[in-house]
């Protein structure tokens, strides 16, 4: 499916990151993780590389626009071409808006907006060229929804998705696609800082399908948008949250 296709998946070391990498390596891609956590950024690399797939780990601040080029020119030059953006990187500190200071609001919207400014401007010149490229930008069902002290992440993930939809207009004459994904409430490892008990209960009753999503079932649609399957969409939003929003 992935065949020597090149991919750059960021925020990599964790969730929905590491699983969209290791399944896409598991297809045949050479996948570049993008990551801040240097340490465990390496190891998921290393365990891709350990069963026979084709990683690479680059320990970058995705807010750093100048770093994430150097690692786009890094893909191109030893490989020649990039087929694949997963724009994943992103933090969903909790905070009432009357108590949120600009500082955090700013800091959420360079992690989860900005950054993909960064990594488009980096990819999209090479992929307009080559007439080729799929982009995936991860967005959340909670700009769909709303939530409660998290109104600067919900503004960020919405801003995902107003710049998927321009950006698929813009490059859709140069054969080059931009989807999104708007993942529910997805089980991963930070998860238990975040969330109670309660409140997984709640999400099990807002979902269609009653039971926890993990990174891998975003990751599988990630694969999807990725590949030749999905050449007629272009500027769509999938959600991927067991039925919990429709449209």
């Amino acid at each position: 499916m992935l065949h020597d296709r090149v991919a750059l998946v960021t925020g990599a070391a964790t969730g929905i990151g590491e699983a969209t990498a290791r399944l896409f390596a598991e297809h045949g891609a050479q996948v570049f993780l993008l990551d801040f956590d240097a340490a465990r950024n390496e190891a998921v690399a290393a365990s891709i590389r350990a069963q026979s797939g084709r990683a690479e780990a680059f320990a970058v601040d995705v807010t750093d626009g100048p770093a994430v080029a150097a690692v786009a020119r890094a893909a191109i030059e030893r490989h020649g071409r990039i087929d694949v953006l997963v724009n994943n990187a992103g933090i969903y500190p909790r905070s009432l808006f009357v108590d949120m200071t600009e500082a955090q609001w700013d800091h959420i919207h360079n992690v989860n907006l900005k950054s993909m400014f960064h990594s488009i401007k980096a990819v999209a010149p090479h992929m307009i060229e080559r007439r080729s490229g799929k982009i995936v930008n991860i967005s959340s069902v909670t700009f769909h929804v709303g939530a409660v002290k998290l109104s600067h992440y919900v503004a960020s993930k919405g801003g995902v998705i107003g710049l998927t939809r321009s950006l698929a207009r813009e490059f859709g004459e140069h054969n080059v696609h931009v989807n999104c994904i708007t993942p529910g409430a997805i089980k991963t490892e930070s998860e238990p800082r975040f969330v109670s008990d309660d409140d997984v209960r709640v999400f099990l009753e807002s979902q269609s399908l009653k039971r926890r999503l993990g990174p891998l079932d975003v990751a599988r649609a990630a694969l999807f948008l990725a590949t030749e399957w999905s050449d007629g969409l272009t500027g769509q939003c999938l959600n991927v949250d067991a039925g919990w929003y429709m449209h």
